[in-house]
């Protein structure tokens, strides 16, 4: 027995001219999305990691401070600024070392930097330092400083992340 094929007339294997509009308008569609999801992408991962770096930053700008300050001298404490710079801006004091010696010790804002200088050798501590103000939280107790830090970081497009800590009270050890 042998088999035939029959052939419809005007069939054939392909697409339709609807279905290729389709596709095309759907993958106009998609790329057209693409770039604004990019863009929100690379805003999302700028943002986080400005908010890693500052909260880095704060953690180890606050930590430092906190120990020295902790060893300083009270009595040597003058809080005044760098020229140019925010009011309270800079902290110098003496830094109780053993019984007989003591060092110098300075923080201070210049521009967007925080620096540190202990016994004359000057390190910078961050580079995405907006504002900081040392102050006496009470006029009757040397003895307590307080630091306020705002760290800021540019993302993208122009914007930025700021963090701003709560105030950190630190008790002078040494009277």
């Amino acid at each position: 027995m042998v088999r035939t094929h029959r052939h419809r007339r005007g069939s054939s294997s392909g697409f339709t001219m609807i279905e290729v509009m389709l596709v095309v308008g759907i993958i106009g569609i998609v790329a057209s999305m693409a770039p604004k999801f990019f863009i929100e992408v690379t805003r999302f991962v700028r943002m986080n990691l400005a908010r890693y770096e500052i909260q880095r930053d704060s953690k180890n700008v606050m930590v430092t401070i906190n120990r020295n300050m902790r060893q300083a001298q009270a009595s040597s404490i003058l809080i005044d600024q760098v020229s140019g710079q925010p009011y309270y801006s800079r902290i110098a004091f003496n830094k109780f070392v053993s019984d007989t010696s003591s060092r110098s010790m300075t923080f201070y804002q210049e521009g967007n930097s925080l620096f540190a200088v202990d016994n004359g050798s000057t390190r910078t501590l961050c580079t995405n330092l907006r504002y900081i103000a040392f102050s006496y939280p009470r006029t009757d107790d040397d003895n307590v400083v307080a630091v306020s830090l705002t760290l800021e970081k540019a993302t993208y497009g122009g914007e930025s992340k700021a963090l701003q800590l709560a105030v950190e009270k630190i008790r002078v050890m040494n009277d």
